[in-house]
């Protein structure tokens, strides 16, 4: 006797059924890229301004860029992470700045 996936059988025989989980969305990491133009400012008050960082947790941020290449300014479902990489591109361009931004999965 073949049963429905998503049900399984109590200890008398009877069907149970079973709750399925809503699959949750894949996240992506907003990524920010070190360059020799975009102040450190500037990086500060976007982490600040569109990834509604602290100050503090900006500065570090920044400072991971500038030491490291590259840093995580934030984690979002895929159409908020490419809506953030347009956004910040956008602005940092209005305001003179190079700056890349990527995403990619979140580990």
């Amino acid at each position: 006797m073949s049963t429905p996936k998503d049900q399984h059988h109590d200890e008398q025989g009877l069907a149970l059924a079973t709750r399925s989980r809503a699959k949750r969305p894949t996240l992506f990491n907003v990524i920010l890229h070190n360059d020799d133009y975009t102040t450190q400012e500037l990086v500060v008050d976007i982490l600040r301004n569109f990834f509604h960082k602290t100050d503090i947790e900006a500065r570090h941020v920044m400072l991971t860029v500038h030491n490291k290449g590259k840093g995580v300014a934030g984690t979002y479902p895929r159409d908020t992470a490419e809506s953030k990489v347009a956004q910040v591109t956008d602005y940092a361009r209005a305001q003179g700045a190079p700056l890349k931004l990527t995403m990619e999965p979140a580990t």
